[in-house]
């Protein structure tokens, strides 16, 4: 059986051995943030596509089947597998003033929120990469991102993570959220991307 997912939806898949024969059993899990997802199982018979949260395909015999599952189920077959997983990866996108290293107040907010995913987990790797407009040369928004992503590293450290747990890199102007013309200002561009595993 083989298992194609655009967009990385949460699957539980098991085999099992029953006298002889394997069984296997395939459910979609509904997304954390409630965002639509898919997979696609394919085996000798054909492929079937699993796009509602609990759908299901299973297969013994030789013989696949579709079949509706549900989170009781899912707890009952899968429970012990999923609690023993790691926290999937979070990101956060922190905005910075024009030109400077100074986080926007909206953004020196979101920090609580940072600080506390982090604290959730018990080996934290976070990872910080600046950004910048395209406002000023290339050389000079090179080293402004890296120091706006500096500057988040330090505030981390400073609640408590600890720095060989943070890795720091710069992108410049050469990643926009928002595409734009050379020197042109634009808020949603001035950021630092972080990413906590």
């Amino acid at each position: 059986m083989r298992i194609d997912h655009p967009g990385w939806p949460l699957i539980v898949a098991a085999g099992v051995l029953l006298g002889g024969c394997v069984s296997e059993r395939v459910v979609l899990l509904p997304a954390p943030d409630g965002r639509p997802t898919a997979v696609i199982v394919r085996d000798a018979q054909g492929e079937t596509l699993l796009d509602k949260p609990f759908a299901a395909v299973q297969r013994r015999a030789g013989s696949a089947s579709a079949y509706k599952s549900s989170a009781a189920e899912v707890e009952e077959k899968f429970g012990a597998a999923l609690a023993a997983q790691p926290k999937r990866p979070r990101s956060f996108t922190l905005y910075f003033a024009g030109g400077a290293e100074a986080l926007t107040p909206e953004s020196d907010a979101e920090l609580t929120a940072i600080k506390h995913e982090i604290a959730s987990r018990p080996a934290a790797e976070v990872t910080v990469i600046g950004h910048t407009d395209t406002v000023g040369g290339l050389e000079a928004n090179d080293k402004l991102s890296l120091r706006r992503a500096a500057t988040v590293r330090e505030i981390l450290i400073a609640a408590g993570v600890p720095g060989e747990k943070i890795e720091t890199a710069g992108r410049g102007e050469r990643e926009p959220l928002v595409k734009t013309g050379d020197e042109v200002a634009e808020a949603k561009n001035r950021r630092v991307e972080i990413s906590i595993r």
